[in-house]
């Protein structure tokens, strides 16, 4: 039996667009992608970079209102921008008005290569293990964050997100606090019963997501959650992530045992020379965030000259791990990391610079994949 298949967007802006045509483009790909029979819609949350997903709530509650059955959620909202309170207050007033549809997915925030930069350690690592092949999946060293090449505009945009001298919570606390936000049950360290109004008794699904065997898997593993595993974001710890869900997993009441979706970045087109020139900016784009700038707008393949060989070294890892290629070419790879990591269900992410492009890619994958088109309702 296949799998179920989701969407993650990240409302990409390309060269000479704007931000609002990127919302408009991502409304109209969930749209497509509820007729195309895919299970989840989810938005990422990133600031200050030309993507326009800076406010996951605010675009999840259009994106529900202009679809009818598809899940809609975050892929993540970043605790450390937002207070335990103000997410579930947001995410219970969408489900007032589309109960049952909502994933909320939660993850830490803020780059942390400021505080191993500030702790002494090296820039860049010391040289690890090379890139392998895994039963088809490719699975390159880990991506280590010192390796960026520049933290100003890092420290800048998060001390522009928190108030003055505000320090988020750990993450476990916040987490454990949205839990407790949501079933009614949170109490504040004096004593004192607090009730989310709305979002208290709202049928909504948390989700924890991760890129590492740390604190974000061992969590979900503990809680009894589900988990999303990052390999569009960090393919070469996917083995690890995946194994420190599995390893920590108790049974919850709404999961007696382990759901893993796992993430794959993705481009196909009708056959593999299209999606490879589609995807020649893919490397442009991932290096505007590893350089520190922050993603830039997705350049045009027909007019971007090539990545220079001393950027390419910076994402080569992502490059080569992205699934692009005719529509059998991509499912066989994504068959192939199904397999290795056992996931549930499997999220693609597609960026390319014409949005017809992004929603083709989507129509051929679910073809090739044997969803079930939906109907939507007269």
């Amino acid at each position: 039996m296949t799998i179920p298949l989701s969407v993650l967007d990240l409302a990409p802006i390309s060269a000479g667009s704007t931000p609002q045509q990127a919302i408009r483009n991502s409304i109209d790909l969930a749209r497509h992608a509820e007729s195309l029979g895919y299970h989840r819609f989810w938005v990422a949350e990133h600031h200050f970079v030309k993507v326009a997903s800076a406010a996951p709530a605010t675009l999840i509650g259009l994106i529900a209102a202009a679809t009818e059955s598809i899940r809609v959620g975050s892929a993540a909202v970043q605790l450390g921008h937002h207070t335990s309170i103000s997410v579930v207050e947001a995410f219970g007033t969408i489900d007032a008005l589309y109960p049952g549809r909502l994933d909320l997915g939660l993850g830490r925030s803020g780059h942390r290569g400021d505080q191993l930069r500030s702790a002494g350690v090296p820039p860049v690592p010391a040289p690890g293990r090379p890139t392998e092949v895994r039963d088809g999946v490719v699975i390159p060293p880990p991506f280590f964050p010192g390796q960026l090449l520049d933290f100003s505009r890092v420290r800048a945009g998060l001390g522009a997100l928190h108030l003055p001298g505000a320090q988020p919570l750990p993450y476990t606390d916040q987490i454990e606090d949205i839990l407790a936000l949501l079933d009614g049950t949170y109490v504040t360290p004096d004593g004192v019963d607090l009730h989310a109004i709305p979002g208290e008794g709202a049928d909504i699904q948390p989700w924890l997501f991760g890129s590492s065997g740390g604190e974000s898997a061992q969590l979900a593993g503990r809680l009894g959650l589900p988990f999303a595993a990052n390999y569009h974001v960090s393919p070469g710890t996917i083995v690890e992530t995946v194994e420190a869900y599995r390893n920590g997993f108790r049974p919850s009441a709404r999961f007696p045992r382990p759901y893993l979706v796992v993430s794959a970045d993705v481009v196909v087109a009708e056959d593999d020379a299209t999606a490879q020139r589609l995807a020649s900016t893919y490397g442009h784009w991932v290096y505007s965030i590893r350089s520190g700038a922050g993603a830039a707008e997705y350049l045009d393949p027909e007019t971007a000259p090539p990545l220079p060989d001393q950027q390419r070294r910076l994402v080569d890892d992502r490059i080569t791990t992205q699934f692009v290629g005719s529509p059998a070419t991509v499912a066989g790879r994504l068959e192939a990391l199904r397999k290795l990591t056992g996931a549930d269900e499997i999220v693609v992410t597609s960026v390319t610079f014409d949005h017809a492009d992004r929603v083709r890619s989507h129509r051929l994958l679910a073809r090739e994949w044997g969803l079930t088109p939906q109907v939507r309702a007269a």
